[in-house]
């Protein structure tokens, strides 16, 4: 089931905020964090049911482990490495285990039987999720074994498919608390405005660049284009660069919003990431659970920076290597993971070299142009990266990286050829509504407007929406600045943001939000709802 698909929003939230209100209203709070699991092993069922035994068995195995190591005792160690093993054990059979044996049949022409495994859906983050709790329980963070409080910390349906990654001391208590059991409506309208937020950008601007990043990379079942040049290259992964970004955001969004509804906050998970000033920042606001769960319980154990700065650079590239198998099991991602490690690699030795020479800062008078330089070339190497991401194959990505840099060529011939088009139509449909004379200006403004709607605008279309889009990404407040008043999210710092822009509850922005709603459901019913990206992962 999909966060922005007409049956969730009609059908299946309604009544599981319904049933949950009305169970709280009559003070059986048990019962309603029964009937929250319920429905949220529901929502996972809906995709395949065959799956569910997968997550129950999860669930039964670590909780039992869960508790056997939270206790004293000389197998507490080996408790805790078995519980790990047993849960990585099953991530890397359901997701690596055709990727491995395929691998091996290929070079060392084995003849390993390929499983055909169709993987489970958040098996990695439900996986993660549990592997923390064990180590929590292990250092005894983690103190409250109910079972039933301990199915819905992993099973509730807001962080269950995409994230973020939570802990059980973030989330449990929040259910627990005395307060929650109030219905409290401002923030009830809070999270509902950063719902509809999300579904904004899910619908109208990631799924518009659809068409666009297809070009090149092409879509399920089929392929893009052979021999992309190095404008087609770049148009292509721009869009995929801004679609994945409003995809993401806009899940975490929508997250964020839903749990707000129960009364819960979730942890902040985006933070205008393509603002980072270097790829350590951009860690720190793309995906912040999977980065701080690869720093604390991988980095950390790999020993982290303990053991001198070689080794730390070792155990960086490392992480961020696993980091990006956990993606998927692809060589693709496997580079972009070492990619990403070299870049962080890169980013700590040129930090310990400038500290050496210049000190923390640079002057006063060029920090503006060193701003501006650091976010552009972080910006530039992650949207290089993204292209690894993206491709179907190796090779597909290696031959888009080398189109994206000259190989095939520049050529103007499409934008050209585009905006002509363009012009003649605009110029046609202006001809026509300027015989228009017996009308007002406001009426042959909004008959030019309906008319040009119907102009394919192409390439240059595109630019300009990649464009409008990149301005939004770099110059405008993100959802968590804008809702700060409200402190939406866990882990969310408002000390060190400046923007004026803010949320209120009023009458005014409560009505710009009912039309952007309509505007943003009537796209919905116009056509099927599409996956979230980290969906696949």
């Amino acid at each position: 089931m999909l966060f922005n698909s007409a049956i969730f929003i009609f059908a299946f939230l309604p009544i599981t905020l319904a049933g949950y209100y009305t169970l709280l209203y009559f003070s059986r709070t048990e019962l309603s964090l029964a009937w929250l699991t319920g429905c949220s092993l529901v929502f996972y069922g809906w995709w395949n049911p065959a799956h569910l035994w997968l997550i129950t068995a999860s669930i039964a195995f670590n909780y039992t482990i869960g508790r056997l190591i939270s206790h004293p005792g000389k197998f507490r160690r080996s408790g805790l490495v078995f519980g790990v093993i047993a849960n990585l054990a099953a991530l890397g059979y359901y997701k690596y285990y055709d990727f491995f044996a395929s691998t091996l049949n290929s070079s060392l022409n084995t003849d390993f039987n390929l499983q055909h495994i169709v993987l489970p859906l958040a098996i990695s983050f439900f996986t993660f999720t549990q592997i923390a709790f064990l180590v929590d329980s292990y250092r005894g963070v983690a103190n409250e074994y109910n079972f039933l409080h301990y199915c819905l910390f992993v099973t509730f349906f807001t962080h269950l498919i995409a994230g973020p990654i939570v802990h059980h001391k973030e989330l449990l208590p929040q259910f627990l608390r005395r307060e929650r059991q109030q219905f409290n409506i401002d923030l009830f309208s809070v999270g509902l405005a950063i719902f509809i937020f999300g579904l904004f950008k899910k619908i109208i601007l990631s799924d518009s660049l659809s068409a666009s990043v297809a070009n090149v990379y092409g879509t399920s079942g089929t392929s893009g284009m052979e021999n992309p040049d190095f404008f087609q290259s770049w148009i292509s992964t721009l869009s995929y660069t801004l679609q994945l970004y409003f995809d993401f955001s806009g899940y975490s969004d929508m997250a964020i919003g839903l749990s707000l509804l129960f009364g819960v906050k979730l942890p902040i998970n985006f933070n205008s990431p393509y603002k980072a000033h270097n790829i350590i920042d951009f860690w720190r606001r793309w995906h912040i659970t999977l980065s701080n769960f690869l720093r604390d319980y991988l980095y950390i154990a790999l020993g982290g920076n303990r053991k001198g700065p070689l080794r730390r650079y070792i155990n960086l590239w490392l992480t961020m290597l696993l980091g990006g198998a956990w993606h998927g099991a692809s060589l693709n991602f496997i580079v972009w993971g070492a990619l990403h490690g070299t870049y962080l690699v890169c980013n700590h030795a040129w930090r310990t070299l400038c500290n050496n020479l210049f000190g923390t800062k640079p002057p006063r008078l060029v920090r503006p142009l060193v701003t501006v330089s650091a976010v552009g070339i972080t910006f530039l190497a992650t949207v290089f990266a993204w292209v690894f991401f993206r491709a179907d194959t190796l090779h597909s990505a290696t031959s888009i990286a080398a189109a994206m840099l000259g190989k095939n060529g520049f050529s103007f011939l499409q934008v050209a050829t585009d905006f002509a088009a363009i012009s003649a139509a605009l110029k046609e449909v202006s001809l026509e509504v300027s015989k228009l004379a017996e009308l007002s200006w406001l009426q042959r403004g909004i008959i030019f407007t309906l008319s040009a709607q119907k102009i394919d605008f192409g390439t240059v279309g595109t630019l300009a929406n990649i464009t409008a889009l990149l301005l939004v990404v770099w110059f405008f407040p993100n959802t968590t600045e804008i809702f700060r008043k409200y402190n939406p999210a866990l882990g969310l710092d408002v000390s060190h943001i400046k923007v004026r822009w803010h949320f209120a509850l009023t009458p005014r922005v409560g009505f710009s939000i009912g039309i952007v709603t309509v505007f943003t459901l009537a796209r919905l019913f116009s056509g099927t709802p599409s996956e979230f990206m980290y969906f696949n992962f």
